[in-house]
C-alpha cells in the first residue's frame, strides 16, 4: 500500500479496522516484524495516509531485571566506573571496517608458520602441480554443478525427497565450487566421516547465504551506522557514559529505526537440510574430481583416477561412511608443504569489539550468524525456551563484558614456540612433532606362508597401532599448526573474542582454535592488550602466580609461596634470559609455557627502575579450589565440607585431594592388616595425584565405572606399580575414594541424592528436567530416548542417531545422572557472571576460564573481594528451596489423574520428595568473605 502512489485511503482504513478486530495494534507491526530494505518506511508511509501524525511507540527493552541478585547492580549506578578501551573513536571505526571486510569474504587465507622452511625444487614442483590441478578441478566442478542443477530443475517436485534445487541457487556457482575446493585442501590424510564433512559444507553455504542476505537487505549499511555511533561508548576520547553496551546499542537502534531491522532476520536451516545439501556436494566431488595416476611416477600406466574415495570404516560396532583422499593427493600435499592456510572467517579473533548481545539471535560477530546458546546439531528446545524468556539482561551483559576484553600476542614467547615447532616439536613441552617423527608402518604380506598365524596376528596389530599413532600425531600437529599460524597472523594486532554459552550457562569464546580456553601453549601466548601498573603488591602476585603454575607448594600459605619464589629468583631470571640453553627450570612446571611467560614478566618488572610503576599486560589467574565441592558445601552449609574446600579462613590451604588420599590410605592400611592382598600391593602407591581426577569429577557426576578408568590410567603411569594388579587395584581404590568422600561430605551426598532422585521421578513421569538459574537463565536437559533417522542420498544412507527429539520420551538414566553436575555447572556459571558484572562496574579487566578467573596483577585483591562477596550473595539465596518450588509448580500442578493409577502414585512420590528439601548445617556463609584460600 505504501509503494502504490494511487492507493485509496479506504483500502488502508479497511485494513487497519480488520487488524483492530483481530487484536493487532499498529505498534505491534513495528515491534514484532522483521523489515528488509525500505519495508518499514513504506509501512509507515501507508499508515500516515490515514494517520498523518502517527509515530510508532517502540518497546525499549528497559524492563528491570527480575533477579534479586542484580537489582542493585542495575538500579544503583552512582559508584560504577565502566572501563573504556584504550583506542580513539576513529581507530575503533577503522577496525570495524577491517573486520567487516574479513566477514564479507567468509574465508581468510593466512601464512602457515611452516612457511619459514627453505623451498626445495621438489616442493616448488608439487606446489605448481597442485595449483594446475585445482584450476582443472574448478572447471570440472563448475560444469558438473551446472549440469546437476539443470536436472534438478526439471525433476518432479512431488517426490517425497527434498528438492535441493533452491538451495543450489542461493549463491553464485563459483562460490559453491570454492567451498568444495577448500574442503579438499583441509581433508586429513586419514579421511573424514561423511556426516561431518557434509555438515561443514552445508554450514559454509548457510553462512555465506546469511552474509549475502544482509547485503541485499541493506543491513550492512545500517549496522555500520549504528556501530560507528556505538564506538562513542567505548572510545577513550569521548565522554563517560553510565550505561552498559547492550543498553547503548538498543538506544542507538531505536534512534535509527528507519530502514531494515538488524535483529532476528535470519532463520537457521534444519540440520537435515544442511546435511543433505552437504552430502550432495560431497557426492559431486567424489564423482568428478580426478587425477592422472602417473602424475608422480611416469612409469605407471596413465589412467584417470578419483582423488577422493567413499569407503566404510568401523567406529566401535557401527559402520560409518568415510571420505578418504587418494595417497597420491596426500603425498602431493605433504611434499608441497604449502605456505598458506584457508579458514572460515569466524575462526579468527575479531579485529574490533564484538556487537553486544541484545537478544537471543543478535550479537557477537558483525555478519556471521552466531547462536547465543551452543546446542547439539538439530536441537531447538533451548532456543524456544530462551525466546519465551522476557529478561536475560544480566546474561547478555556478562557475555558482553567477557567479549569486550582486548588481547594481544606475547611475541617473544610465540617465537620460541614456533622455533621448537619447526624443529622437531617436543612431547615434554606439549608441542606435537611432525609426521616425519611418526613410527614407520611395517609392511608384510599376509599371503606369506613363512609366518605363523600368531605372528601374522601380531604384525597386523602392529600395523593397526602404527596407523592409529600416525593419525593421532597428524591431528595434534594440525591443531597446533592452526593455533600457532593464527597467533602469528595476529602478532601485531589487538583483537577480541566474542563469547556465547552452552545450555548450562557456561561461557566460551566463539573462535574455536586460538583462545584463552586452550592448552598451556595457547594460554601462554595471550596477554591483555591494556597494560596496568603493578602497584605495591603486583610483583608479589606475579611471583605467587608463578609458584601456582609450577604445581609446587600447594599446601603453603601465600606468604610461604612468595618466600619460595624469592629463594629461586636466580632460576626465574635464568629461565627468562636463556629459556632453551640455560638451566631450564621452567620446563619442570605443571604449566611450563605459562611459567616461562611469567618468568619473563617478573624479569622485566624487577629490572625496571621502579617495579611498582612497571606497566604489566600479564593476566594473573585465581583458580577455584575444587569449585564444585565448594558449591555443594555452601548449599548444604556443611562445616566439615566447607573447611576442606577452603571456604573457612585458615593459615594454610586445605587440600581436599590430599585429605581424600589420606583417608583412603587409612582404609587401605586397615584392610592390609586384615590380610587383603590388593591392599598390601597398594602400599606406598596412594598419592594425591592418583585420586585427584576422581575426586574432582565425582561432584560432576562421574560414575564408579568412569572413576575406575581414571584411577587405572594414573596407576599405569607409575612405572614401579606391578601392571598385573592394575585392574584389581583400580576397582578397590574407586570404592574407597567414594567411601572417603561419603564420610567427608555428608551434606554433599545428601543433596546429590535428592537431585538425582528428583530427576529420576520427573523423567519417569514423561518430562525432561528444567530449571531456572538464580540469574533467570532457563535450562532444559536435552536427553531423550534415541531414535534412528535415515537420510537417504545417492551416495549412501546416513543413519542419524537423534537423542534430542522432544517427541520421544526422556532418557531416564541420562536425565538423573546429569542433573546434579549440570545444576552445579549452572551455579558455577551464575557465580562467574555475577563476578564479571561487578568487576566491570568497578573498572577491572576480567575474563574467566569457567572457575579460573583472570585479571591484572594490580587488581587481583579487588577481584578476589568481589568474587567472595558474589559467592556469599549467590548462596544467601534459598537456592534449593527455590528449585523445589519451581519443580513442584512445573511438574506437580494440576495433576488430575485417578487416585489409584500408577501415574498418580509417581506424581505423589515426586511431590513428597520435592517438598522434603535437604536439611542444611550450621556453617556461617559470611566466613567465606574472610577465606584466604578460596582460590587454590
Amino acid at each position: 500500500m505504501g509503494r502504490n502512489p494511487n492507493c485509496s485511503p479506504k483500502v488502508v482504513s479497511r485494513c487497519l479496522s480488520q487488524m483492530e478486530e483481530d487484536g493487532l495494534s499498529v505498534d505491534d507491526l513495528f515491534n514484532r516484524c522483521v523489515f528488509r530494505q525500505d519495508e518499514r518506511d513504506m509501512l509507515l508511509k501507508a499508515i500516515r495516509i490515514i494517520k498523518p501524525e502517527y509515530q510508532p511507540r517502540l518497546n525499549m527493552h528497559t524492563s528491570k531485571c527480575s533477579s534479586l541478585l542484580v537489582q542493585d547492580f542495575y538500579s544503583e549506578r552512582a559508584d560504577h566506573i565502566y572501563p573504556k578501551l584504550d583506542f580513539t573513536q576513529e581507530d575503533l571505526q577503522e577496525r570495524f571496517k577491517r573486520q567487516l571486510s574479513v566477514e564479507q569474504a567468509c574465508t581468510i587465507t593466512i601464512d602457515s608458520v611452516e612457511a619459514a622452511k627453505p623451498v626445495t625444487e621438489n616442493m616448488a614442483k608439487m606446489r605448481e602441480l597442485l595449483a594446475e590441478q585445482r584450476i582443472q578441478w574448478q572447471k570440472i566442478l563448475l560444469q558438473a554443478l551446472r549440469e546437476s542443477k539443470m536436472i534438478l530443475a526439471k525433476s518432479n517436485t512431488r517426490d517425497y525427497r527434498l528438492n535441493l534445487y533452491p538451495y543450489l541457487c542461493l549463491l553464485e556457482d563459483k562460490e559453491y565450487v570454492d567451498i568444495m575446493i577448500q574442503s579438499v585442501a583441509n581433508l586429513p590424510p586419514s579421511g573424514e566421516s561423511l556426516k561431518i564433512l557434509a555438515r561443514d559444507l552445508g554450514n559454509r553455504v548457510f553462512t555465506k547465504y546469511c552474509v549475502r542476505q544482509k547485503h541485499q537487505n541493506q543491513t550492512v549499511e545500517k549496522l555500520g551506522s549504528v556501530y560507528n555511533a556505538y564506538t562513542d561508548l567505548l572510545a577513550k576520547d569521548t565522554k563517560v557514559y553510565d550505561v552498559l553496551p547492550r543498553e547503548q546499542w538498543w538506544k542507538l537502534e531505536m534512534e535509527q529505526s528507519s530502514g531494515p531491522t538488524l535483529q532476528g532476520g535470519e532463520t537457521s536451516w534444519p540440520y537435515i537440510v544442511t546435511l543433505e545439501l552437504g552430502t550432495y556436494m560431497v557426492d559431486m566431488m567424489v564423482k568428478n574430481l580426478k587425477i592422472n595416476s602417473d602424475i608422480l611416477n611416469p612409469a605407471y600406466d596413465r589412467k584417470f583416477i578419483p582423488i577422493l574415495y567413499h569407503m566404510y570404516t568401523f567406529r566401535s560396532t557401527r559402520q560409518v561412511g568415510f571420505i578418504k583422499p587418494h595417497p597420491i593427493l596426500t603425498q602431493m600435499q605433504q611434499e608441497a608443504m604449502e605456505t598458506k592456510l584457508t579458514f572460515d572467517s569466524y575462526v579468527m579473533p575479531m579485529l574490533c569489539p564484538p556487537v553486544p548481545w541484545t537478544s537471543v539471535k543478535f550479537g557477537a560477530y558483525l555478519l556471521t550468524p552466531t547462536k547465543l546458546m551452543r546446542t547439539v546439531d538439530g536441537a531447538t528446545q533451548h532456543e524456544e525456551l530462551l525466546e519465551k524468556c522476557q529478561n536475560l539482561h544480566a546474561i547478555y551483559d556478562s557475555l558482553n563484558q567477557l567479549g569486550n576484553c582486548a588481547w594481544k600476542v606475547n611475541k617473544p614467547l610465540l617465537d620460541i614456540i614456533i622455533s621448537i615447532f619447526n624443529d622437531r616439536g617436543s612431547d615434554k613441552l606439549d608441542i606435537p612433532p611432525p609426521l616425519s617423527e611418526a613410527p614407520k608402518i611395517p609392511h608384510f604380506n599376509p599371503q606369506d606362508h613363512s609366518y605363523t598365524a600368531s605372528e601374522k596376528a601380531h604384525m597386523k596389530r602392529q600395523v593397526i597401532n602404527a596407523k592409529k599413532k600416525c593419525s593421532e600425531m597428524h591431528s595434534l600437529r594440525m591443531d597446533a599448526l592452526y593455533k600457532l599460524s593464527i597467533a602469528n597472523h595476529m602478532r601485531d594486532e589487538i583483537f577480541w573474542f566474542p563469547h556465547n554459552m552452552d545450555f548450562r550457562g557456561r561461557t566460551y569464546p566463539c573462535p574455536p582454535y586460538f583462545n584463552h580456553l586452550g592448552s598451556d601453549v595457547t594460554r601462554a601466548i595471550l596477554v591483555f592488550a591494556e597494560g596496568k601498573l603493578l602497584g605495591p603488591k603486583g610483583l608479589d602476585w606475579l611471583k605467587i602466580h608463578l609458584v601456582n603454575l609450577t604445581g609446587l607448594k600447594k599446601r603453603s600459605s601465600l606468604q610461604g609461596r612468595l618466600e619460595y619464589a624469592n629463594t629461586i629468583m636466580e632460576d626465574i631470571l635464568d629461565s627468562a634470559d636463556n629459556p632453551l640453553n640455560g638451566r631450564k627450570w621452567w620446563m619442570n612446571a605443571d604449566e611450563p609455557w605459562q611459567a616461562l611467560a611469567c618468568c619473563m614478566e617478573i624479569a622485566n618488572a624487577v629490572r625496571s627502575p621502579d617495579p611498582a610503576q612497571f606497566i604489566s599486560h600479564f593476566p594473573v589467574h585465581q583458580d577455584g579450589s575444587c569449585n564444585g565441592l565448594q558449591h555443594y558445601a555452601a548449599l548444604g552449609r556443611d562445616v566439615i565440607g566447607a573447611t576442606s574446600v577452603n571456604l573457612m579462613p585458615c593459615d594454610v590451604p586445605q587440600d581436599v585431594y590430599s585429605g581424600v588420599a589420606q583417608q583412603v590410605e587409612e582404609l587401605r592400611a586397615r584392610d592390609a592388616e586384615s590380610g587383603l592382598k590388593i591392599a598390601q600391593v597398594l602400599e606406598g602407591f596412594i598419592s594425591r595425584k592418583v585420586v585427584k581426577q576422581t575426586v574432582m569429577t565425582v561432584v560432576y557426576g562421574v560414575t564408579r565405572y568412569g572413576g575406575r578408568l581414571q584411577i587405572e590410567k594414573r596407576l599405569k603411569e607409575i612405572d614401579e606399580f606391578p601392571k598385573e594388579f592394575v585392574w584389581d587395584a583400580s576397582h578397590y581404590l574407586v570404592r574407597q575414594v567414594f567411601n572417603a568422600l561419603k564420610e567427608m561430605f555428608t551434606g554433599t551426598r545428601e543433596i546429590q541424592d535428592w537431585l538425582t532422585e528428583s530427576a529420576r521421578l520427573i523423567s519417569k513421569s514423561g518430562h525432561t528436567v528444567q530449571w531456572v538459574t538464580p540469574l533467570g537463565l532457563p535450562i532444559i536437559q536435552p536427553y531423550h530416548r534415541t531414535r534412528n533417522q535415515v537420510l537417504k542420498s545417492t551416495m549412501q544412507h546416513i543413519n542419524l542417531k537423534i537423542s534430542h527429539d522432544t517427541k520421544e520420551r526422556p532418557d531416564t538414566v541420562k536425565q538423573k545422572n546429569a542433573f546434579p553436575p549440570n545444576f552445579i555447572h549452572s551455579l558455577d556459571s551464575t557465580h562467574m557472571m555475577l563476578t564479571s558484572l561487578h568487576c566491570y562496574s568497578s573498572g577491572l579487566t576480567f575474563v574467566s576460564v569457567h572457575d579460573c578467573f583472570w585479571t591484572h596483577a594490580l587488581t587481583v585483591d579487588t577481584m578476589n573481594k568481589v568474587c567472595r562477596e558474589q559467592f556469599v550473595a549467590l548462596h544467601s539465596q534459598p537456592i534449593l528451596q527455590e528449585l523445589s518450588n519451581f519443580l513442584l509448580h512445573k511438574y506437580c500442578t494440576g495433576v488430575l489423574t485417578e487416585a489409584k493409577s500408577k501415574k498418580y502414585q509417581e506424581y505423589r512420590r515426586l511431590m513428597m520428595l520435592l517438598a522434603k528439601v535437604p536439611q542444611t548445617g550450621d556453617f556461617d556463609l559470611q566466613r567465606v568473605k574472610e577465606s584466604t584460600f578460596f582460590f587454590s
